[in-house]
């Protein structure tokens, strides 16, 4: 069965909308820089374009130290099916097929 539907951005003109969208929105923030007074709390915020390269140091130092995390959080592929755990349990609602008995 062929799958016909199309969707919003199947079409590559809806994809180039959406980028001149993002573009203008960014061009707009970058014009209100410069237009508008902030109270700032040190000096180091005064200068020119302070919080896209703070928000760009941020990102990257949470993509890092979420790489790092995932060599000590990460469970391998089978980690909930695995049986041998299921029937070492020593409750006795659990079967061995790992099915919660409530009447029991």
């Amino acid at each position: 069965m062929k799958n016909d539907k199309k969707y919003l951005f199947d079409d590559p003109k809806n994809i180039k909308r959406v980028l001149h969208i993002l573009y203008g929105c960014c061009v707009f923030l970058f014009t209100l820089d410069f237009v508008i007074h902030r109270h700032v709390m040190h000096s180091w915020e005064n200068l020119w374009g302070f919080y896209p390269i703070y928000g760009f140091v941020g990102c990257v130092i949470l993509v890092l130290v979420a790489t790092w995390m995932r060599t000590f959080l990460m469970r391998s592929e089978d980690y909930y099916d695995d049986k041998q755990r299921v029937t070492d349990l020593p409750n006795k609602g659990i079967n061995k097929e790992g099915v919660n008995n409530v009447d029991d």
